[in-house]
């Protein structure tokens, strides 16, 4: 039976860089790529990064029933995991890694179950949070202030998760995340 990994955290707590370095150890690993209304920014590829739909698209999906599971996370941002990419990968016998949003990964798990193990990525505190955000310096005032004000709703949700890794230190929260993972795909020590 294939599982899937759901890596949810705030924005700067440092899920994408803990999800890179999972993909990078672990061969059997899959990034689900998820859609999402957002533009690209630069650098990023539609269908490696993200799916990029426009709202009306995206909203065709919702209609079709084509997520197994979506949200608005930001006012007209929508982001979701399409039920075709969970299939794609099941089908190719690889374990899905997800990066994604904490309500997203809430309903995941509920959908999945046992078949999901979700692992919510927590800063040592909300002030280095913003300190890295702003270190980020990819965010307009406004934008900065939304992704604050939904990271403090997020850290509210630690504990609707299986468990929970604190992103103090990223050497040891890369060797706890590699730890969860073997145990939980019953993986030999490598």
């Amino acid at each position: 039976m294939k599982k899937m990994l759901i890596i949810t955290a705030p924005s700067g707590a440092g899920k994408t860089t803990i999800v890179r370095h999972l993909l990078k150890t672990f061969d059997n690993l899959s990034f689900s790529v998820s859609a999402t209304t957002r533009p690209p920014r630069a650098g990023e590829v539609d269908g490696k990064d993200y799916y990029f739909l426009t709202l009306r698209k995206f909203n065709n999906r919702i209609k079709k029933d084509l997520f197994a599971e979506w949200e608005e996370v930001y006012p007209g941002k929508f982001y979701g995991t399409l039920k075709k990419e969970i299939a794609k990968k099941w089908r190719k016998k690889k374990d899905i890694v997800f990066d994604i949003e904490v309500k997203g990964a809430t309903n995941l798990k509920k959908l999945y179950g046992d078949r999901a193990l979700a692992v919510f990525i927590k800063p040592p505190s909300l002030e280095e949070l913003i300190k890295r955000l702003e270190k980020r310096d990819t965010e307009s005032k406004k934008t900065l202030a939304e992704r604050i004000a939904r990271a403090k709703e997020e850290l509210t949700y630690e504990n609707n998760f299986d468990m929970v890794l604190i992103n103090d230190d990223l050497a040891v929260a890369l060797k706890e995340a590699e730890a969860l993972v073997r145990a939980f795909l019953d993986l030999e020590e490598e």
